[in-house]
């Protein structure tokens, strides 16, 4: 479905980065959870159309659209093509990000760019983006890492990125004074994803999978379900937070 106006009662989500993995499985909570999801891809069209048509046929309400989170003339226009369809956005799911692992000594100025443009730029890009045009009320929720904690050799670009995602969450949440809008960010561990099972031996894989006391790694349903108590009424208390959503990792 191409992003089209449609008239529903429900709030709208915006969820970034959403056509396969995490983003996914928090686009269909979220629409378990009654609101009409956006669901933004840059590449990956076939997939969020397909997501989309599932939320539909399950009974829920979602459309795509399309935006490079890292191009801030891409995330102005997608922000106009919600206004001009739904009102305007409700909740913002900052979950766009890449993951490019090289210890510092063997990382290139192609593995630092392109994760400072999607995760840290790409992240400002929707933060202000949404601090201007979000509706009274609202949730922005980022993604983070519980990498910001475990401090893992190879991960120093991706945990830079990621740590600056945490630092804007806590400043946001500040700013956002007097609109009743909410900030935080979820900071997942090793979730069993193509992300995370990229260029990963299998020693590596199993080493993390006995990582937290629960002895499993973390499920998108896992992440998608703390989105979800941010994201409703029964979150409104947190703000200005980082919820580690990593089954005891740190």
């Amino acid at each position: 479905m191409s992003l089209t106006h449609e008239s529903h009662e429900s709030k709208v989500a915006l969820v970034t980065g959403a056509s396969r993995g995490i983003g996914a499985a928090i686009a269909r909570q979220l629409a378990r959870d009654g609101f009409m999801v956006l669901i933004n891809y840059a590449n990956n069209a076939r997939e969020a159309e397909a997501l989309a048509a599932q939320i539909d046929k399950a009974g829920g309400h979602a459309t795509t659209v399309q935006a490079d989170v890292a191009e801030p003339a891409a995330v102005k226009r997608m922000f106009d093509a919600a206004e001009a369809a739904f009102g305007g956005v409700d909740v913002l799911v900052n979950n766009a990000g890449i993951m490019r692992l090289a210890k510092m000594a063997d990382s290139d100025d192609t593995l630092f760019d392109s994760q400072i443009a999607i995760n840290l730029k790409g992240t400002f890009n929707t933060l202000r983006e949404a601090a201007r045009r979000l509706r009274d009320g609202g949730r922005i929720i980022n993604t983070s890492s519980s990498v910001v904690g475990l401090y893992q050799p190879g991960y120093a670009v991706y945990a830079a990125t990621k740590a600056g995602v945490e630092a804007m969450t806590h400043i946001l949440s500040k700013e956002m004074r007097g609109r009743n809008i909410t900030v935080n960010t979820v900071a997942p561990g090793p979730v069993a994803t193509d992300l995370f099972f990229e260029g990963k031996p299998q020693e590596v894989i199993d080493h993390l999978t006995k990582l937290t006391p629960l002895e499993r790694l973390g499920k998108p349903e896992d992440v998608a379900n703390t989105i979800s108590f941010l994201a409703g009424p029964a979150g409104g208390w947190v703000n200005g937070q980082t919820l580690r959503a990593n089954g005891g990792a740190i």
